[in-house]
């Protein structure tokens, strides 16, 4: 008898002989008693009509979400525990068929619509004219192409930045996620972000109805908007995207407008314009007018008024204007009889002793100091006995 080895040993033979034959094997059939350990580790079992092989892989290598009764395939390598049990260590896991594509996708939707990722309230519009956009296609793709060449048909000289990516098979959804992370990582932010993938089968499409990719579209600090596949494909990222493009041609139409028909419009607001200016400049050379119109009969006005009420005083006040008239003239004449320097006009005079009119001549006695007044000015004179 050969000498022995510990158990450790063996084992580490034995797996060292399992990777040696069998360094990665992909391997088809139908998930049983899935569970999750401490939100790490996923267990469970792949089996057709005759056997089954516990599988075991870490979550996060987990794009899809699966349950008991799913086809898929699983990539990994076979390995025996330390505890004796035989197990299939997976590093990649597709699903099979595109039945259990729809039934994960479902899956899927309804857990990040729970979680609000597709809610309306909080999609952003894009910006009607950015000038930096970033792009994450595979640039080889008649998608790319389509995008470029409408893009410059409809606008032109726009500052593009293009991450190529891979956008279909187990590669995918890691490519996108980080092109996404990159772009949105910019020092200089840009305005709008475009994801897009031509046409394809729902396998094609897979990619971007991955819980990290539809996880990387919802945080992408840039709007973003994503057209994949064609108008009846619809992806999770199409969902969480701010913005959803039918096709990637249709994504080109609507992340920038068309040159022709923003000048269409300037035209015809100018036209407008200068049809409402004159309206208006019209309206307030009437006003204006009027104004002046008005202007002219205010001031003509007061005239017109004198005028007349002095024709109605007249006619309402006339005979009694003449007869009082006739009354102040005779008083006129009556005063100009009785003014002292009318008398004194025709020749007499007032003669005043001590201040006062004398009219007796016994007041006075000779030697005595008069004041003669006449018509033209006074004299003074001396009383003596004549």
């Amino acid at each position: 008898m050969g000498d022995s080895i510990g158990v450790s040993a063996f084992l580490e033979i034995l797996n060292e002989t399992l990777g040696f034959a069998y360094p990665e094997v992909v391997i088809q059939g139908e998930v049983s008693g899935y569970k999750v350990n401490q939100n790490k580790w996923a267990f469970f079992d792949v089996k057709d009509d005759k056997a089954t092989l516990p599988c075991f892989m870490p979550v996060w290598l987990l794009k899809v979400p699966i349950e008991d009764g799913m086809n898929v395939k699983i990539t990994g390598s076979p390995k025996v525990r330390d505890t004796g049990k035989f197990s299939f260590t997976v590093r990649a896991l597709d699903l099979a068929g595109e039945g259990e594509l729809r039934r994960a996708f479902e899956l899927l939707k309804a857990k990040l619509e729970l979680e609000g990722l597709f809610d309306p309230a909080r999609k952003r519009a894009l910006p009607q004219f950015p000038q930096k956009i970033g792009l994450v296609t595979s640039v080889g793709s008649a998608a790319y192409h389509d995008f470029i060449k409408i893009l410059a048909e409809r606008w032109g000289g726009l500052d593009v930045i293009v991450a190529d990516v891979v956008v279909q098979g187990p590669a995918a959804p890691d490519s996108v996620v980080a092109a996404l992370g990159y772009l949105n990582s910019l020092p200089a932010p840009l305005d709008v972000l475009v994801l897009i993938r031509g046409g394809g089968s729902l396998e094609d499409l897979a990619a971007f109805s991955t819980e990290p990719v539809a996880r990387a579209v919802a945080a992408s600090r840039t709007p973003i908007l994503v057209g994949v596949g064609h108008e009846v494909d619809t992806s999770l990222a199409d969902l969480a995207a701010d913005v959803r493009a039918a096709t990637p041609t249709d994504a080109a139409r609507l992340v920038v407008p068309d040159r022709q028909e923003i000048k269409a419009r300037v035209t015809n607001l100018g036209s407008t314009m200068e049809s409402r200016l004159a309206q208006r400049l019209g309206a307030i050379e009437q006003r204006l007018e009027r104004t002046r119109l008005n202007l002219i009969r205010f001031i003509d006005r007061p005239k017109a008024v004198i005028e007349r009420s002095y024709q109605v005083i007249y006619q309402r006040y006339g005979a009694q204007i003449t007869a009082a008239s006739g009354q102040v003239t005779s008083l006129l004449r009556l005063l100009s009889s009785l003014d002292p320097t009318a008398t004194l006009k025709r020749g007499y005079a007032i003669v005043r002793y001590k201040e006062a009119v004398l009219r007796d001549p016994s007041i006075v006695k000779s030697g005595d100091r008069i004041m003669i007044q006449l018509a033209q000015g006074k004299l003074g004179a001396e009383v003596y006995e004549g």
